[in-house]
């Protein structure tokens, strides 16, 4: 069974990556955890006179957390109608990153979904900052990012960048792997790069994907980049009518060495498409 945590703060952008995470994992047996995660505002905790008022706010705001929750499960009970699927509430005063941390080593959790409101330009540094954080601080679980926007119907083709400079572990691949079996879906794996010619560890590495992939329909293709890589893997996906995009996150990648753009975070603030970031576990 799998184990799959959906974040929340009960709007538009959870709602969407909740209704995203059924749609995907529908055909898989699977156990979905919806957290919330509160602690006061520090405007009202810099106010309070004293230890009862404090309580008095930590009281509300659980109250209120477990009221949302118990909507969210209400309405997929009388909607979302799946013998595959069981839900769970968890309302944890705390920060998210925290909630998550802890939520991941208690409940076993396989997967994180989460949502994006996206950003342009100097908003990157105000709006959609807890799945950034989230993003550079779990290395350990996938995580699936679904912009506010994304209307998921089916994965039809994924699309797979890498300039195999890394050396492929089936733990990291396994997440992406089963979505692209249980789907049936088209994987299309592409270099980024100035220059295509592979050294022999490059093609050692190229050879072990394909060995993942003999079961799958895919295919390999080559992406120049002028405007950046995270543009360059946008506009290929786009291109190639991807459902969805595949990262693997490294402490330090070849595209950020080579570009010095941080291509995690830019693909989560700006990706029309669900971003799944797989990492070592």
């Amino acid at each position: 069974m799998k184990i799959i945590l959906l974040p929340t703060d009960f709007s538009d952008s959870a709602w969407n990556a909740m209704f995203t995470a059924l749609k995907l994992y529908a055909d898989m047996v699977s156990h979905f955890i919806v957290l919330n995660a509160y602690e006061p505002n520090i405007a009202n905790v810099l106010g309070a006179k004293d230890e009862q008022r404090l309580g008095v706010i930590y009281d509300s705001m659980a109250i209120q957390s477990h009221k949302e929750l118990d909507k969210i499960l209400d309405y997929l009970r009388q909607n979302h109608k799946n013998q595959n699927h069981t839900f769970e509430k968890l309302s944890i005063s705390d920060n998210l990153l925290i909630a998550i941390k802890n939520t991941m080593i208690t409940h076993h959790i396989d997967c994180i979904v989460m949502g994006t409101t996206g950003a342009t330009g100097a908003k990157e540094v105000f709006m959609g900052s807890n799945t950034v954080r989230v993003l550079k601080t779990i290395r350990s679980r996938p995580i699936i990012v679904v912009p506010k926007e994304v209307n998921f119907q089916s994965l039809k083709r994924l699309v797979l960048p890498t300039n195999f400079l890394k050396y492929f572990e089936s733990s990291e691949l396994n997440p992406m792997l089963e979505l692209v079996r249980l789907w049936r879906a088209e994987t299309y794996i592409f270099q980024v790069g100035t220059e295509f010619k592979l050294n022999d560890f490059q093609e050692s590495n190229k050879l072990r994907l394909e060995e993942y992939f003999k079961d799958i329909v895919h295919g390999f293709h080559k992406v120049q980049f002028e405007e950046g890589v995270a543009k360059a893997i946008t506009d290929f996906a786009t291109e190639s009518n991807a459902d969805m995009i595949a990262l693997i996150q490294y402490d330090h990648s070849f595209f950020e060495k080579l570009t010095r753009e941080a291509v995690v975070k830019k693909m989560a603030f700006h990706t029309s498409l669900p971003l799944m970031v797989l990492t070592k576990r």
